[in-house]
C-alpha cells in the first residue's frame, strides 16, 4: 500500500515537473516580446506575466506538499530539483522587474528625457543585473550539486546492493555450517552407538569364555573323578 503511495506520488511529482517546466520556457518567451510590442498589448502582456508568476510559486508550493509524501528514498533527490525549480523562478521575477522596468521608462519619456533618466538608473540597473548574475551563479550551483547528489544516490545503492549480497553470502554459509554441525551430531550419536555396542560384544563373549572354561574345568574334573 505504501509503495502504490509512494510511486502515485513520485509520477504526480513528475506531471508537476513537466509543468513547471513547461510555464517557465513560457515565461522567458513572453519576456522576450514586452520590447516589441505595444502599449496597449504590453499592459496586458505584463497582467500575465505576474500572474503566471503566482501561479508558478503555487505549483511550487504544490510540490513540496506532495514530496513530504514521497517515498523517503526519493525524498532529497525530489527536495533537491524544488530547490533548483525556485532558484530558476527568482532568476525569471529578476529578469522581469528589469525588463519590465526599462521598457516603463521607453513608454513614459521622450529621448531626451529617457537618456537622462536611464543614466540616473544605470547604478540600479548594473544592482539588478549583478543580482541577476549572482542567481544564475547559484542556479549552476544547486546544478552541480544535484548531479554530484544522484552520482552519491548511485554510489550508495551499489553499496547496499554489495551489502545485500554479502549478506545473502553468510546466510548460505551459515546454513551450511548448521548442515555440517547436523551431520556431525548424527555421526557423533551413531559413533556412541557403535562403540556401546562393539562393549556389549566383548562383555557376551567374555561372559562366554567364562562359561566355556568353567564347562571344560568341570569336564575335567568329573573325568578325573571317575577314573
Amino acid at each position: 500500500m505504501w509503495m502504490d503511495l509512494a510511486g502515485t506520488v513520485h509520477g504526480k511529482n513528475m506531471v508537476d515537473k513537466e509543468l513547471f517546466l513547461y510555464n517557465a520556457t513560457d515565461f522567458t518567451a513572453k519576456i522576450a516580446k514586452l520590447a516589441s510590442v505595444d502599449r496597449g498589448e504590453k499592459k496586458f502582456l505584463v497582467q500575465e506575466l505576474e500572474k503566471q508568476i503566482e501561479e508558478l510559486k503555487e505549483l511550487l508550493e504544490q510540490m513540496e506538499l506532495e514530496v513530504r509524501e514521497a517515498d523517503p528514498s526519493v525524498r532529497p533527490k525530489l527536495r533537491t530539483r524544488i530547490d533548483s525549480y525556485r532558484v530558476e523562478l527568482t532568476r525569471l521575477e529578476e529578469e522581469f522587474k528589469i525588463k519590465n522596468s526599462v521598457n516603463s521608462v521607453n513608454d513614459g519619456y521622450s529621448s531626451s528625457e529617457l537618456f537622462g533618466e536611464l543614466s540616473l538608473r544605470e547604478e540600479q540597473k548594473q544592482r539588478l543585473l549583478d543580482s541577476s548574475e549572482r542567481m544564475e551563479r547559484t542556479n549552476n550551483k544547486l546544478a552541480a550539486s544535484y548531479s554530484v547528489l544522484l552520482e552519491t544516490e548511485e554510489m550508495g545503492h551499489g553499496v547496499l546492493r554489495d551489502l545485500h549480497s554479502q549478506r545473502e553470502t553468510i546466510q548460505k554459509s551459515r546454513s551450511r555450517l548448521r548442515e555440517t554441525d547436523a551431520d556431525l551430531s548424527r555421526s557423533s550419536r551413531l559413533l556412541h552407538a557403535m562403540l556401546a555396542r562393539s562393549r556389549q560384544h566383548k562383555l557376551v563373549l567374555s561372559s562366554a569364555a567364562v562359561v566355556l572354561t568353567i564347562v571344560i574345568i568341570f569336564s575335567i574334573y568329573v573325568a578325573a573323578l571317575k577314573s
